[in-house]
């Protein structure tokens, strides 16, 4: 079997030992199955939570002030967000390191599905983590006697941080683009 040719056309065999290198490592992405089997699981846990605080919730809704409907809601938000960052995940690294998921042309599968590279996967991660971010904060602002000084410092520290962060790759693959452009 003529793995590729020479100079002169010729057929070349890569040695075995190179061909059974590259093999085990392009089998070796079917190592990460078992994780988004896992982040499968996580969703589930989510799933729990979400119902587990509209449960709780209930019973008092009638008595409760509007704020804390809106935190009520900001949490369920927060959690509908988280689950939607794992979907991403889940989606395009299955189908960017593993594997094509099922038929294309199916009627329920997402638009977005199968054409978002790592660069895309990347910024909706970002963009996911700062609006779960900014959801939190918001959450602490609304109820701003339960924390400290310093802690709201700091939890602003890190949204902030994170928002740099998204901006920071924003720019990082802004260059990467114009540089593919002008090649």
């Amino acid at each position: 079997m003529a793995d590729r040719k020479d100079d002169a056309g010729n057929p070349v065999r890569d040695p075995l030992l190179e061909r059974a290198i590259e093999h085990t490592i392009y089998a070796s992405r079917w190592l990460m199955a078992p994780i988004y089997l896992g982040l499968i699981a996580a969703l589930g846990i989510l799933i729990v939570t979400f119902f587990r605080e509209l449960a709780h919730a209930i019973p008092g809704v009638l008595a409760m002030e509007e704020s804390d409907v809106i935190l009520l809601i900001l949490s369920l938000v927060d959690v509908s967000l988280a689950g939607n960052l794992v979907l991403i995940i889940l989606f395009s690294g299955y189908e960017n390191f593993v594997s094509k998921i099922g038929p294309a042309e199916h009627r329920d599968r997402p638009a977005w599905m199968g054409k978002v590279d790592f660069s895309g996967l990347k910024s909706k991660l970002i963009a996911s983590i700062v609006a779960i971010s900014a959801i939190h904060l918001l959450k602490i602002f609304m109820d701003l006697g339960k924390y400290s000084a310093e802690d709201l410092m700091w939890y602003t520290i890190i949204h902030v941080t994170f928002v740099i962060s998204g901006v920071g790759f924003a720019i990082m693959d802004y260059i990467d683009a114009r540089s593919y452009k002008s090649k």
